[in-house]
């Protein structure tokens, strides 16, 4: 099935998975955080999630906001 959309459902859309990334993002540098002590392997694979979803996040960002990054870096 495909979808038409206009620019502004795609930059909806967008703006969505980058905050769901976000949130993702948050929850497992937690749960990263609380599984070091116990869990080390646990908290790795936590941690390589973690980056996954910066990552996500980063090309999100410079979707939406071309340039923003390399400004910042």
């Amino acid at each position: 099935m495909t979808d038409v959309v206009d620019s502004d459902e795609l930059l909806r859309r967008m703006h969505r998975a980058r905050a769901c990334a976000r949130q993702e993002e948050r929850a497992w540098r937690v749960r990263s955080e609380q599984l070091r002590s116990t869990d080390p392997e646990g908290a790795r694979d936590a941690a390589v999630r973690t980056l996954a979803y910066e990552t996500v996040i980063m090309v999100l960002d410079e979707i939406l906001t071309p340039g923003r990054h390399s400004e910042q870096g």
